[in-house]
């Protein structure tokens, strides 16, 4: 009897087992076919579904937690949530190289690696995203969007020589040549680093004096800076070397009115005209030149003309207020300033 009981209770327990073992493979086939749907939403870009059905679950039941953090993590980074995202793409990617060569979870790493290193950019987040776009951009060297992303990151952190290493690989220049350091010293301009863009020029015209462009960007830093003779010697020395340059007499132009030397400025701004006459700078400029020297005619139609190409430049229509009220044209000067008032009005509230 003895023997029958231990047997009966050995029946039990391996029928307990089998029971919780249904129930487990029950429970991880319920799961992989929820996973599954949630992919599917995810692939048809109804991210606010998949975010909604992941945060409804209690201690993940029973889901694998990387492929959660994964379809949460890219979800909210598609909806531009960036700082959501961080959380559960570092997840991803704190787990990435436990993952064997092949597989789809290495994808899925290098995936929410990039977009990591995007999130952290967007946010402003330069120093935290630049080992990320780093490693991106060593696996993806082609991809342009990344490298840019890398370089702004660089040059925003004071790193030129990693910038402008970027940026050499995004346009196919040598590194050391006198074209990166010419098109890193743009970048620079363009979030307002002018005395590192300037270190970069210089270093570019000592490897090609006759470099176009340098001298350009040199001369325009120099008049941002109100230094004006200098700048206008820059540009002359730009000028040397493309003569066709329509910018470089524009902003010769711009230094001399700064000046109040209004006849030698409309020499230079007549010159960008006829080498670029879709351009509204200078036609501003010659109006308020001829303003100043009283030539009112000639001022109306320069003014008018930049009208045409810059409809909402408020200092054209503000210039061309003035000539009517001199002229005795008192309420075309009347809607001529309520309009630069609008404009200015939209400016510094940009949302109305």
């Amino acid at each position: 009897m003895k023997r029958l009981g231990n047997f009966c209770l050995a029946l039990l327990i391996c029928a307990g087992g089998i029971t919780e073992i249904a129930l487990a493979q029950q429970a991880a086939s319920n799961s992989a076919a929820a996973l599954t749907e949630e992919r599917a939403l995810f692939n048809a870009g109804r991210y606010d579904e998949v975010i909604q059905k992941l945060s409804r679950l209690e201690n993940g039941q029973g889901r694998d937690p990387r492929e959660v953090s994964y379809l949460m993590g890219l979800s909210w980074y598609h909806k531009r949530e960036y700082q959501r995202a961080l959380v559960y793409l570092q997840a991803v990617v704190r787990h990435g190289n436990e993952a064997p060569g092949d597989s789809s979870v290495v994808r899925e790493y290098y995936e929410c690696q990039q977009a990591l290193g995007l999130s952290h950019y967007l946010l402003g987040q330069l120093a935290e995203a630049i080992p990320y776009l780093e490693q991106t951009v060593s696996r993806f060297p082609n991809n342009n969007e990344l490298i840019y992303a890398l370089g702004m990151a660089c040059v925003q952190t004071r790193q030129p020589d990693k910038a402008r290493a970027a940026f050499s690989r995004m346009f196919r220049l040598a590194s050391d040549s006198a074209g990166a350091h010419l098109l890193t010293a743009q970048m620079m301009i363009r979030v307002e680093m002018e005395e590192f863009a300037e270190a970069e020029l210089k270093k570019a015209l000592e490897k090609d004096p006759r470099l176009p462009q340098a001298n350009y960007l040199l001369g325009q830093n120099a008049i941002y800076k109100s230094r004006y003779d200098e700048g206008i010697a820059l540009l002359e020395r730009e000028l040397a070397i493309n003569p066709n340059n329509a910018m470089a007499y524009y902003k010769i132009g711009d230094a001399l009115t700064r000046q109040l030397k209004w006849d030698e400025a409309i020499t230079q701004l007549q010159k960008s005209i006829w080498l670029n006459p879709f351009y509204s700078g200078p036609y501003i400029l010659l109006g308020k030149s001829y303003l100043k020297k009283k030539q009112l005619p000639n001022a109306e139609g320069m003014l008018k003309r930049a009208i045409q190409f810059d409809p909402n430049n408020k200092s054209a229509h503000y210039l061309l207020g003035q000539v009517y009220q001199q002229l005795g044209r008192a309420e075309d000067a009347k809607q001529e300033f309520a309009l630069a008032e609008k404009l200015q009005g939209n400016l510094e509230n940009p949302d109305k």
